[in-house]
């Protein structure tokens, strides 16, 4: 008996005739972007992203003595990252054991990170940095970049500058800003990148699929415009945490002085 071959689904309208998005986005709009930073007590700094649908917790620790000794280097602490979705994280249930995309997203976010990082200040030990996707909607890396950036610098560990992170896509033939998990699915192009807006550095650069050149410069653009916006609202969360304390600590020395 032949089979017969199955139509194949026709993918969903990403962007409507009037230019708006599924999720009601213009082509050039961010996601809603929500940042916390100290959320989690037992570890030195953490931070916590929400980014559409992404929520991303992300905390460090260190720096600490190098276990094992033998990956302790003379000059500079060693940074480890480990990125990881939770087994609950997508639609259908992720094995927990780490796979050869967490791993590689797990050496992008470390290596988007070092070059802010002051590792030469904390020679022979580690510096440990945990990134875990509870939910996940397109764009996880680079949420995970923004996460671990205010988890680093929470943690009080010297650093040139926050890192920012955003990607571009081509969906439907139309660059668009910062993909959701079913533009990234059914787009022709993804373009994460990572960037240190005051130093004008660029610390991470992928692409998958293809772009003309206009249209790589464009994207290119686009996602450095808002990776400065994203750095502003980094700041400002780092800003509030500290605030806080500081309002904190002025209670309560009134208090104990009316006492």
């Amino acid at each position: 008996m032949l089979w017969e071959k199955l139509p194949e689904s026709k993918p969903p309208e990403l962007i409507d005739s009037k230019g708006f998005r599924a999720d009601g986005r213009r082509l050039d709009q961010l996601r809603p972007i929500k940042l916390e930073v100290g959320i989690l007590d037992k570890a030195d700094g953490s931070a916590y992203v929400e980014q559409g649908k992404n929520k991303i917790m992300c905390a460090v620790y260190g720096p600490r003595e190098a276990h094992p000794k033998h990956i302790a280097l003379p000059d500079r602490a060693v940074i480890r990252c480990r990125y990881h979705m939770a087994p609950f994280s997508v639609d259908e249930r992720k094995s927990p054991a780490p796979s050869r995309r967490e791993m590689e997203l797990s050496k992008v976010i470390r290596e988007s990170l070092e070059p802010v990082v002051l590792a030469d200040l904390y020679p022979r030990t580690t510096i440990d940095l945990f990134v875990e996707v509870l939910q996940s909607d397109g764009g996880s890396r680079c949420a995970g970049i923004i996460g671990a950036s205010l988890a680093l610098a929470d943690a009080g560990i010297p650093m040139t500058e926050l890192v920012a992170a955003c990607a571009v896509g081509k969906v439907q033939g139309k660059l668009a800003l910062d993909l959701s998990d079913s533009e990234d699915k059914y787009g022709e192009a993804d373009l994460p990148v990572a960037f240190v807006p005051n130093a004008n550095l660029v610390t991470l650069l992928q692409m998958d699929g293809s772009l003309t050149t206009e249209e790589f410069e464009k994207g290119l653009g686009m996602a450095l415009e808002a990776c400065r916006t994203i750095h502003g609202l980094q700041r400002e969360a780092l800003k509030k945490k500290y605030h806080e304390m500081k309002e904190a600590v002025e209670e309560k020395e009134e208090s104990e002085v009316v006492a």
